[in-house]
């Protein structure tokens, strides 16, 4: 029966030592954030549990740490400071098992906070923007509550929950957070040219949210019937499907639809998945799942890095012993496009930070976590080339990924490693 209530009425289920999941990304659903975060003299040992969120998170306000605590899969910057505060901890796991912790009761949780569209005439609501794993907490949570947007997008695929899945619900009329991408620099337009000359037509893409992928959807116009199977998409793919270039007709998974598990973006990428049956919503243990992934012909991997050392060991989720972001996606698309038939699995990263310093090392920092092995990397790229490291000895590795580090740092990095491994 759909009666909604106040928000505040809604969250009232929430008690002391509960574990409750929050859907991730532009879903975030801020109206029960903001109302849970307000019982904070009353709750004690609530843990948040969360993939990356857009929006506030003021569960997070290290004051709040004797109510709340942050156990992020993937650590977001709206959360990054509760590491260092104490009130905040990090899961290590890939996106393509998130829902096991959750059907596994790994993860026991008691409350699932969601963000849907307005129920049709059925009683069926959308996930909208982010289904990830949010399928696997309705499934396996004790109670769900969920905001009803009507400015949710309506998305087709597997995000589609009865009315009578929901315990609780809120109304809302709020437009989605936006993700602003800023323009490509000159480095960052020269590796989307370097990573856009290994894509062959009919070639299926995956790509994250960022200045590069969309560098790279730029010099894309040419290209012919290219597919999209993702964990994310944002913008810059929407001219492309307009203009016939992604058209997923030669896909083998899902032909003929652009497959992602999350979006993020503009109102203009919310309006057009909006009703559209060619975007295709799925859970990420279907999107991100290596053996699915390895079905498509060409299947294009495209991910960046933090730091690369000259062997091919990728660090991506931490700096250091710091724990910045997470393991994601990333070794599932790597994987799943090394797997695939003429698939190219690519890092790209600017070769050096702001400050100058080099991002390909002679070896990761002390503490820094390795994402991607030295076994799974094919291709990286930095704005001065690419170094295919595929089949390659460690030696012939440490000569193309010098040649593509900033000319200011490939003397010492070489001498560095020469130095390291001579003791």
């Amino acid at each position: 029966m759909y009666k909604p209530v106040s928000a505040e009425k809604a969250v009232e289920i929430i008690k002391s030592n509960d574990k409750v999941y929050i859907q991730a990304a532009a879903a975030a659903p801020q109206v029960l954030i903001k109302a849970l975060t307000n019982r904070h003299e009353e709750l004690r040992n609530v843990e948040i549990c969360q993939l990356h969120t857009e929006g506030e998170a003021p569960y997070a306000n290290p004051e709040l740490r004797d109510s709340f605590h942050v156990n992020s899969f993937f650590i977001g910057k709206n959360v990054r400071h509760t590491l260092k505060a104490g009130n905040g901890s990090y899961t290590p796991v890939f996106l393509s098992e998130l829902p096991l912790l959750f059907k596994r009761n790994i993860v026991d949780l008691q409350v699932a906070l969601i963000h849907v569209s307005v129920p049709d005439r059925h009683g069926y609501c959308s996930l909208g923007v982010s289904v990830e794993a949010t399928l696997a907490a309705i499934e396996n949570a004790d109670y769900v509550i969920a905001q009803v947007n009507k400015q949710m997008p309506r998305t087709h695929g597997a995000g589609i929950i009865h009315i009578s899945e929901i315990d609780a619900f809120v109304e809302c009329d709020e437009p989605l957070p936006e993700h602003a991408i800023s323009t490509p620099t000159e480095v960052e337009q020269t590796i989307g040219d370097y990573v856009a000359s290994l894509i062959e037509d009919r070639s299926t893409l995956q790509m994250g949210i960022g200045s590069i992928p969309n560098a790279v959807l730029a010099k894309l116009g040419n290209h012919k019937d290219l597919g999209l199977h993702t964990e994310m998409f944002s913008d810059g793919v929407i001219d492309l499907i307009l203009k016939d270039v992604i058209n997923g007709n030669y896909k083998a998974i899902n032909r003929g639809r652009a497959l992602t598990t999350f979006l993020m973006g503009s109102k203009r990428l919310y309006d057009y998945v909006d009703d559209n049956p060619f975007v295709e919503m799925r859970a990420s243990n279907y999107t991100n799942d290596v053996s699915i992934i390895k079905q498509n012909p060409r299947m294009v991997a495209i991910n960046s890095a933090i730091e690369v050392d000259v062997t091919g060991q990728v660090c991506a989720d931490s700096i250091g012993s710091n724990m910045y972001s997470g393991v994601g996606g990333q070794m599932d698309f790597i994987r799943g496009a090394s797997l695939s038939e003429g698939g190219k699995a690519i890092i790209a990263l600017p070769s050096i930070t702001k400050k100058g310093i080099s991002r390909i090392v002679p070896s990761l920092k002390p503490g820094a976590g390795v994402v991607t092995t030295r076994s799974h990397v094919h291709y990286v790229v930095t704005e001065y080339g690419i170094a295919n490291l595929y089949g390659k000895t460690i030696g012939q590795r440490i000569k193309a990924l010098v040649n593509i580090a900033h000319p200011d740092h490939r003397e010492q990095i070489d001498r560095a490693y020469f130095d390291m491994t001579r003791v």
